[in-house]
């Protein structure tokens, strides 16, 4: 399916995009994407390759209007049904000012202002649980003020949801506002699997979600693979997977999925390039006990019968382009690779990331869930009125450069400049600070 080609499915732009983890959620439950707007030229590639059926727009969310949004609804057939994302914000107060009024929040504010001048018949706004608490509570209640006076409702009270709870095997907590034009009824929360589940929204009908060993227990030991060294595919033999893992590998059919079907080798690992750990590290990643954090490296060794801890991308390269730890893997010496990261936050297999390990953990570890964001967006078809049903189109994915871009080549490939992103910065061997494309 190209943009201009009328869709029949609901329509919905994504602002804040990164690498679509929300992307593929909303496409899950039903929706057809339209747009996804992304100011990081090398998540926005990444972007394109999973969803070749959705404009990637690489452009700062001030520089993108309502009108050329509604005009890429058009071209599909149709009017913007959904806009959603997690803009990025601080939240804090202001003595004697309204917290939304500070110039840290403006991108909140963009949010509010493309739901508007799009006409969208509904908004899911994301982000930190953080704003839930304290002071930060203020701008929340401020942000919800704001959608009631531009005409739009919000189910009260909002509610902090854990992807664990919507058959995700990771502790993920984040803050969901479901809004609708004041003449659409609202929305209502999802429930989550310990309740009885829906089996329209998720793919298990069980009343406990998968473990860590569920989800990467079949997945080959990367180490394995000489391939893998230089590379983040190879050809390889998997172990016997569990339910979910089967859904994931595209071996079972999810009857919750409503996504497009993607063309993908299934005896290809990807996004698994190797880490180069020293033996010290390996000695004290084997004495870990499982579940624990490990003494000096603070990293979180994995119980193979829990859930995994958060996973966190880190700063952006403005801030140091530090990238949180990835877990150690709960029976090999090593952190887990990027792939396996996938699998923990409910992606399937033929989703692909950048191919660097730097940028492919930052774009799992940013992204929402896609189980969490489908039973989210499920809700909204509900509140639609829709019977959601499975493309027959299938769509091949994007050309592999798109995964392989540096910096610097993407903002050429998008011709953005060049220090959109400021650059990454590391430390070298003398310890001084230099800078690299990424």
């Amino acid at each position: 399916m190209k943009e201009n080609q009328v869709s029949t499915r609901p329509l919905a732009i994504e602002l804040f995009a990164g690498a679509g983890g929300m992307s593929l959620g909303f496409e899950q439950a039903g929706f057809d994407l339209v747009a996804a707007v992304e100011l990081d030229p090398v998540h926005c590639a990444v972007h394109e390759f999973n969803f070749p059926n959705c404009t990637a727009l690489c452009r700062d969310i001030r520089q993108v209007s309502g009108v050329e949004l509604k005009a890429l609804a058009k071209q599909r057939g149709g009017s913007v049904d959904l806009v959603f994302g997690g803009p990025p914000c601080q939240g804090f107060s202001l003595i004697g000012k309204r917290a939304i009024d500070d110039p840290r929040n403006g991108l909140v504010l963009e949010f509010v202002r493309l739901v508007c001048e799009t006409s969208a018949k509904y908004f899911v706004f994301e982000n930190v649980k953080g704003l839930t608490i304290g002071k930060h509570r203020q701008f929340l209640a401020e942000l919800v003020a704001e959608f009631e006076r531009s005409g739009y409702r919000v189910r009260l009270p909002w509610r902090v949801l854990n992807a664990a709870d919507y058959g995700v095997p990771q502790d993920r907590q984040r803050v969901f506002l479901l809004g609708a034009r004041a003449d659409l009824p609202l929305p209502d929360y999802p429930i989550a699997i310990s309740c009885p589940p829906r089996s329209d929204t998720l793919p298990f009908d069980v009343q406990s979600g998968p473990t860590v060993w569920d989800a990467i227990g079949d997945l080959p030991d990367a180490e394995d693979y000489e391939e893998l060294i230089g590379s983040d595919s190879a050809r390889v033999r998997f172990g016997a997977a569990s339910e979910y893992a089967k859904i994931l590998r595209g071996k079972k059919r999810d009857p919750g999925d409503f996504a497009y079907p993607r063309v993908f080798n299934p005896a290809l690992i990807t996004s698994s390039l190797r880490t180069d750990h020293s033996q010290d590290s390996r000695a004290r990643f084997a004495q870990a006990k499982n579940g624990t954090t490990e003494a000096v490296s603070r990293f979180f060794k994995l119980d193979p019968n829990g859930i995994c801890n958060t996973l966190r991308a880190g700063t952006a390269s403005d801030r140091g382009a530090f990238t949180s730890p990835r877990p150690i893997h709960p029976t090999k010496p090593r952190c887990i690779t990027v792939r396996e990261a996938a699998r923990l936050h409910s992606y399937p297999d033929w989703f692909r990331f950048n191919a660097t390990k730097w940028h492919g953990a930052r774009q799992v570890g940013n992204s929402v869930p896609p189980y969490l964001a489908r039973s989210v967006a499920a809700s909204v078809i509900r509140a639609l009125g829709i019977t959601p049903t499975k493309p027959a189109v299938i769509l091949a994915l994007g050309d592999e450069s798109l995964l392989k871009m540096t910096m610097r080549q993407a903002c050429a490939y998008y011709d953005v400049a060049s220090d959109v992103i400021p650059q990454r910065i590391r430390e070298s061997r003398t310890g001084v600070s230099t800078g690299n494309s990424r």
